[in-house]
């Protein structure tokens, strides 16, 4: 607050911008910031006194006065709407014969008056611009496209697996009856399966009820048994000749099966393949166990196999396979692979083998791909 003291004498200054009347005795308190919108008409006025009190030099010294610069758009802080130029009491200064000279501001203050451009009050603030965002290297578009692409690959491929093996796995599985009832077309082929089917041992466990006689191969679908390797690949003359007959025991705790090896799956002449050999092991001792496991499936986790003698090709052979131990989604399983004496002699041990089956987690998912093989 500023104040205005108007004595009989001359006007006298009491603070910046404010001026005194020498006509009146009189108190004026100002608010430098409610008198923000008057200071125009209060300019324009000192002006006039200005040019009245020196008519000569004024209009020269005014026009050397620096052009206040435009004032910036910021906010301002404005008087108060109810406050009118009555309520200053600013004295309307008139120049006679008889009065005292008219006080006047010097054009310095008029000057800062109409240059100034900021009063106290709010201010706006400015925000520098936000950063564009760093571009994204070609590798993390390379790993990121890539991803997509392989996510893409993968499900098109599970689909059209699926595909293949639902409509392979379509057609109806035959039954232990009619695969039994398979009789080859060949003659040499025939020999060969009425002398595994009419075999002493085999007509014995075939008159045991704890044991089911079954011909695994053939229970599978056309479509799906071309794809199989033991029941499709390697089946046929001069390899698996005939379909082998296995007599399974109640709950997979034993298994044995009868078969006959041609002469062109032999790794050196005349000797079948060992490989060949670890085949039969594997799938005749998953065949033994699964009906023990809770979704009758799983995969080996483990084959240890010990060769004893060579096997002669274009001979006939037994695997006899037994579930040594079960727990949970495990089960172990021990085997061996023997020859088939036609004369009643003793079998000779081929290989020897033992194996660690585990039932995966998605076992309930896969059961019914298997069901041929676990029957």
């Amino acid at each position: 607050m500023s104040c205005l003291r108007r004595n009989s004498g001359a006007a006298q200054p009491t603070g910046a911008g404010h001026f005194a009347a020498a006509s009146q005795d009189a108190e004026v308190n100002l608010d430098v910031g409610s008198v923000h919108s008057s200071l125009s008409t209060f300019a324009s006025q000192q002006l006039a006194v200005w040019n009245n009190a020196s008519p000569t030099i004024a209009p020269s010294l005014f026009f050397l006065l620096p052009r206040p610069p435009r004032p910036p758009l910021q906010p301002l802080l404005l008087a108060p709407p109810d406050l009118s130029p009555d309520d200053l009491s600013i004295p309307t200064l008139h120049r006679t014969a008889t009065s005292s000279p008219p006080s006047y501001a010097p054009p310095q203050i008029i000057t800062a008056i109409l240059t100034c451009s900021q009063w106290p009050g709010p201010t706006a603030s400015v925000h520098p611009p936000s950063p564009a965002p760093p571009a994204r290297s070609r590798l993390r578009r390379f790993v990121g496209f890539s991803t997509v692409a392989i996510l893409a690959f993968s499900a098109g491929l599970i689909y059209e697996i699926r595909t293949d093996l639902n409509r392979m796995t379509a057609g109806a599985m035959a039954t232990d009856a009619e695969t039994l009832a398979y009789r080859p077309d060949d003659a040499i082929a025939q020999e060969i399966d009425e002398r595994l089917r009419t075999h002493p041992e085999a007509i014995k466990l075939r008159e045991n009820p704890d044991f089911k006689e079954v011909r695994p191969h053939l229970k599978l679908p056309e479509q799906l048994r071309a794809r199989m390797l033991t029941a499709g690949t390697l089946s046929g003359p001069n390899k698996i000749v005939v379909p082998p007959y296995v007599f399974s025991e109640e709950g997979g705790k034993s298994m044995i099966s009868f078969m006959y090896l041609g002469s062109d799956v032999c790794g050196h002449p005349g000797i079948i393949h060992g490989g060949l050999l670890a085949t039969l092991l594997d799938e005749g001792f998953a065949r033994c166990c699964f009906p023990a496991m809770p979704n009758k499936v799983g995969v080996t986790a483990n084959l240890n196999i010990d060769y004893r003698a060579p096997a002669m090709a274009d001979s006939y052979f037994v695997l006899r396979a037994e579930t040594v131990k079960q727990e949970g989604r495990k089960a172990w399983v021990e085997g061996r692979i023997e020859t088939l004496p036609q004369d009643g002699s003793d079998p000779v041990v081929l290989v020897e083998a033992k194996a660690l089956f585990i039932e995966p987690r998605q076992a309930a998912s896969l059961a019914h791909l298997y069901r041929g093989a676990t029957e």
